[in-house]
């Protein structure tokens, strides 16, 4: 056990409350898991502890949503193989009831990255689109900022013996818990000051890019060529959002990256994955996609293939990109060298990319703008949003002005320009 670890633990929860969610006095919180799934029972310990800080940061009614990866794991195993598109519908509608009234949600993740890796992937695909297509209302609320929510992670053993297979069980999670203490500056002596600082230096980053207004970005590295272009105005965020009724929050920690969107239409090229993702309890590694205007028209994977499969065929929009991000090669996450098989924490060791749909607060007034409209601007609607990493030291990245000039903005995966 971690000497301190109570008092890390209860750090960890009210960094969650006070700087992720911003709780404001009379919010409710309602906390699940990913893929609309509940939160693992392993992580008791965290939410109860989250569940107490918010209470005292004013929320009038906490509720969490809870779940069982033997549970997941049991229906791949034994149920029906016709009954995969069917979906718990409570657990979105809940989480549905409160964003509609302004209230935060909270997302926990830590299921172990390998659930399902002896189970049909088609089934798993199957179930992760019907959850995807199910759980869009909700996702409709976060990409347009309506609410204040958060994604944070927390250790659990079938997670850490993925990252740490060498250590024995015990030693494993405790390792991933003072790893991720570590990387969401919880070790800080001010963990919350700590944040602040980090916040503007990533404000600073978007602040140039606003100001250079790319009409696109050029991606060159080992088997990389890819062109993207940006929508007129498109807007560069970081860490800080800010929601419809003024609550300023921030979405992940950890968070490296800032970014924006790509024009839907204006995506061509190939460009490979620098990391492995892992996508609804399996792992898709060492693969590449080629795109002719902005959507995928070819792709192959070393491992999990039919996964990719899956998931560019979500829905018809799927298989476009919703996010270009940016972060240095030189980030804490990228030089801890450890893979973490969890999305939230690799997207911040590398620069990155996202299948699916776009965020409205990327463009002016896209939070405003129709479906029809928010497409027509350059935007992508779907129901999936999912980041791969694209990101090492030896990818360069050009932003292209309005007249066609070229101008490094990262090199070697490091920023080439100074703030």
């Amino acid at each position: 056990m971690i000497q301190n670890f109570e008092q890390m633990l209860q750090k960890y929860a009210d960094v969650t409350v006070r700087v992720g969610l911003n709780i404001q006095p009379g919010q409710r919180l309602i906390i699940g898991g990913p893929a609309a799934r509940g939160v693992c029972l392993e992580e008791a310990p965290l939410v109860r502890r989250i569940a107490a800080s918010a209470y005292k940061a004013g929320a009038r009614f906490v509720e969490a949503l809870w779940g069982d990866p033997e549970l997941l794991l049991m229906r791949h195993r034994m149920a029906p193989r016709d009954s995969f598109n069917e979906v718990s519908e409570w657990l979105i509608n809940a989480r549905l009831s409160f964003v509609e009234k302004s209230d935060a949600l909270l997302t926990v993740r830590g299921y172990d990255p390998d659930l399902f890796k002896e189970q049909d992937p088609k089934l798993v695909g199957q179930e992760m689109q019907s959850i995807l297509m199910k759980y869009k209302p909700v996702s409709e609320y976060i990409s347009r900022n309506a609410v204040n929510w958060c994604v944070v992670t927390g250790s659990t053993a079938g997670w850490a013996a993925r990252v740490f297979p060498d250590l024995p069980p015990e030693q494993a999670v405790d390792h991933l818990w003072e790893t991720i203490f570590r990387i969401c500056r919880i070790d800080q002596p001010d963990p919350v000051s700590a944040w602040e600082k980090h916040v503007r230096e990533l404000a600073v980053r978007t602040e140039y890019m606003n100001a250079k207004g790319y009409a696109g970005l050029h991606y060159v590295g080992p088997d990389t060529d890819l062109k993207v272009g940006l929508p007129e105005g498109a807007i560069w965020k970081s860490a800080r959002f800010a929601s419809e009724s003024g609550i300023d929050y921030i979405g992940n920690l950890p968070t490296e990256e800032i970014f924006s969107l790509p024009h839907r239409e204006r995506i061509d090229g190939t460009i490979r994955a620098s990391r492995p993702l892992s996508y609804g309890g399996t792992l898709i590694d060492d693969f590449s996609l080629t795109f002719e205007k902005g959507r995928v028209v070819k792709f192959n994977a070393k491992r999990g293939e039919e996964m990719l499969k899956q998931l560019l065929a979500t829905d018809e929009n799927a298989c476009s990109l919703g996010e270009v991000s940016f972060v240095p090669y030189s980030s804490p996450i990228s030089q801890s060298k450890i893979l973490f098989y969890d999305t939230l924490i690799d997207e911040n060791a590398a620069s990155h990319l996202a299948f699916g749909h776009a965020y409205r607060f990327s463009l002016p007034g896209g939070e405003r703008m129709t479906a029809a409209e928010f497409m027509a601007a350059g935007g992508n609607e779907s129901a999936t949003h999912v980041d791969f990493m694209v990101g090492s030291d030896k990818l360069d990245i050009d932003g292209i002005t309005r007249d066609g000039t070229a101008e490094p903005v990262m090199r070697q995966g490091e920023w080439a320009f100074k703030v």
